[in-house]
């Protein structure tokens, strides 16, 4: 392994769900290396302004490229858009002296994958179960190409997983257990529902939780539900029924995690690898937009017997009251789901990505 300064740069800005990745494998490799440099690229409107400086990384901002999905004015004016991303990306590959450019897709990416091209090394992580456009892109151009299920549609991808933070896949949920309760001020013994809908809450979600709120608290069932920053939701609370907490935003996943028996979210990638490396059984929900990918994340782990999958226009209150309630009132059931989800991977992929990011950086 050579002894000059290792300086990694990460591209996977917009939504946690590109943002947590990079991180975990930052993480991942100051383990292995802690004099590495880790540069994380973004932009002035994403999550990673508060992901990235939380985790004690630098952040470098540079303008997004947004890929319409229909032929408009936009579109003609990319061209001029790239060419201004791609001339900042290679200042700032240039200014930390970049050995490897790591893309995880999203706006990021592209311009980082075009800077690099030629000069710095490029390793693609694709989580979805179907690749974006920035990382096909990425992926004729990279040194490896890496993706978390067998058909992210990237030729030559090997499959590895997601990676994952610590914090998740050393969790232990039972042991936490009591202590995450306490912390959301949750029954320390009830039945309990995670809800949340990815960063910005789910709307869908948020109607059919708050309209089943006082048949959760009959049936003796405690909830925790993130309904997202800029949304609001009306509970009414059931005497002596355990507690239906709302937050806006889930800072501490991990303590989430443990305080549940049962989660009801989105189906994004990064959402259903965390779910299963910690075995928590799950309702997917997939997001009804894009082009199906959510669907596809969530399909191993219902195939499996992890989770149940209910469409995003067929969940109502009547729906959680009618299917998931007896779900969370049936532990039997529950630990059976727990065991079949554990199965699908992920721990170790921040592990692998590290090495892998190390060898083709030439350390």
């Amino acid at each position: 392994m050579g002894t000059r300064r290792l300086s990694v740069v990460v591209a996977g800005g917009g939504t946690a769900g590109h943002i947590e990745p990079a991180l975990a494998l930052a993480d991942a490799v100051r383990r292995v290396r802690p004099d590495a440099q880790i540069t994380a690229l973004g932009t002035e409107r994403g999550l990673e302004n508060r992901l990235v400086p939380a985790r004690g990384y630098p952040l470098e901002l540079i303008p997004p490229v947004p890929m319409p999905r229909k032929p408009n004015a936009d579109l003609l004016k990319l061209p001029l858009k790239v060419r201004e991303s791609v001339h900042q990306t290679r200042d700032v590959l240039d200014k930390v002296g970049a050995h490897v450019v790591v893309g995880f897709g999203g706006y990021v990416s592209l311009p980082a994958y075009l800077a690099a091209r030629g000069r710095v090394p490029i390793v693609v992580h694709e989580a979805n179960a179907r690749a974006g456009l920035a990382n096909k892109v990425g992926a004729k151009l990279a040194a490896r190409v890496l993706s978390a299920t067998p058909d992210s549609g990237l030729p030559g991808a090997q499959t590895i997983g997601i990676p994952l933070r610590e914090s998740i896949t050393r969790l232990d949920r039972w042991k936490l257990r009591m202590q995450a309760r306490q912390h959301f001020g949750l029954h320390p013994h009830a039945p309990t529902i995670l809800v949340f809908g990815g960063s910005q809450g789910a709307q869908t979600l948020n109607t059919a939780f708050s309209g089943a709120a006082q048949a959760l608290g009959r049936a003796g069932i405690g909830v925790l539900h993130a309904h997202g920053p800029k949304n609001s939701v009306a509970i009414q609370q059931v005497m002596g029924a355990p507690i239906y907490r709302t937050v806006p935003y889930l800072e501490q996943m991990d303590l989430a995690y443990a305080a549940a028996d049962l989660v009801v979210c989105r189906s994004g990638a990064m959402t259903v690898a965390e779910v299963s490396a910690i075995g928590l059984p799950a309702v997917f929900v997939p997001l009804p937009h894009g082009n199906g990918e959510q669907a596809l994340n969530a399909q191993p782990v219902v195939s499996n017997g992890g989770a149940r999958l209910i469409a995003d226009g067929e969940l109502t209150p009547q729906r959680v009251i009618d299917e998931i309630i007896p779900m969370a009132l049936d532990p039997q059931r529950l630990q059976m789901m727990s065991q079949a989800t554990m199965g699908s991977g992920h721990r170790e992929a921040d592990q692998v990505l590290a090495r892998i990011v190390m060898e083709v950086a030439g350390q």
